[in-house]
């Protein structure tokens, strides 16, 4: 029977190797088409050195500037902060509104609660034992 996809080759014409044995290494090994004439130029790689939070344009400053960049970084970082609790703690409908008034409850709250459920729901038990005739 002939192969359908390839040639017709005798896999056992050549001698096998052992397990343990690495496979031959080709001598030279192909480069793909792409490689020879890259279409765009590499990245460039490099630069100056910047701060983490720096505004990223500038290059090496004195002293004096890296204290103050970063003293202005800190300061931009609180504000956000600041900013954001703001928006957090505004309410801005009713399920936010019920949430904050969740949370604001204190513990005997939230217990006085669940004993009032307790005691309806013995009331209602004990009607249906009275209309149960038990």
């Amino acid at each position: 029977m002939g192969n359908l996809c390839g040639k017709e080759s005798d896999h056992f014409a050549t001698p096998g190797r052992r397990l343990d044995a690495t496979p031959a290494q080709p001598k030279t090994a192909s480069v793909p088409a792409g490689a020879s004439r890259p279409s765009q130029p590499p990245p460039k790689v490099g630069g100056p050195p910047r701060t983490l939070g720096g505004s990223g344009g500038g290059g090496g400053g004195g002293a004096g500037s890296s204290s103050s960049a970063a003293d202005d970084a800190r300061r931009k970082a609180a504000e956000a902060a600041e900013q954001r609790a703001k928006q957090a703690s505004t309410t801005s409908g009713k399920l936010s509104s019920q949430l904050a008034a969740q949370k604001k409850q204190t513990r005997t709250d939230t217990l006085k609660e669940l004993s009032e459920t307790q005691l309806r729901q013995r009331d209602m038990d004990a009607n249906a034992d009275v209309r149960n005739h038990n």
